[in-house]
């Protein structure tokens, strides 16, 4: 698909709306249908339509494949530092209600928090998913 100057204008033209769609799913989600796993998706499929049109190269030049690896754990850290932090402050694992100077805060902050976890490891995963599969060499 390197050489398909349709595919290669139509991706320049769809990938930086993707990407802020992704951004307006992942905010929304605290009030409505969306959040974390969707947005995760979302900018995954962004990052592979681009290596899709430009090759793993390019792709891994954007977002290296490294720093993939050490994103998908930062996530579920960050999901459990969540709970944690809840449990240090007396309340039950996820109970967001002290993590700000009043509940309804707390609730905020909590799911705010616990979606950018998921959507750093939504987003992480797919990518790893994708570079196995598209780096793996034909016998």
């Amino acid at each position: 698909m390197r050489f398909d100057i349709i595919l290669r204008v139509a991706a320049k033209f769809i990938l930086a709306p993707l990407l802020l769609f992704a951004l307006y799913v992942q905010f929304h989600g605290d009030y409505g249908p969306g959040g974390g796993f969707q947005a995760g998706v979302i900018a995954a499929a962004a990052v592979i339509l681009y290596a899709l049109i430009n090759g793993q190269a390019a792709a891994e030049r954007i977002v290296p494949g490294g720093l993939v690896e050490r994103l998908v754990p930062a996530g579920v850290l960050i999901y459990a530092a969540v709970g944690i932090v809840s449990l240090l402050l007396g309340d039950n694992f996820l109970d967001y209600d002290h993590l700000a100077h009043d509940a309804v805060h707390g609730q905020e902050w909590g799911v705010f928090l616990v979606e950018a976890g998921v959507f750093v490891t939504v987003f992480s995963s797919m990518i790893a998913i994708f570079y196995a599969f598209a780096g793996r060499r034909p016998t």
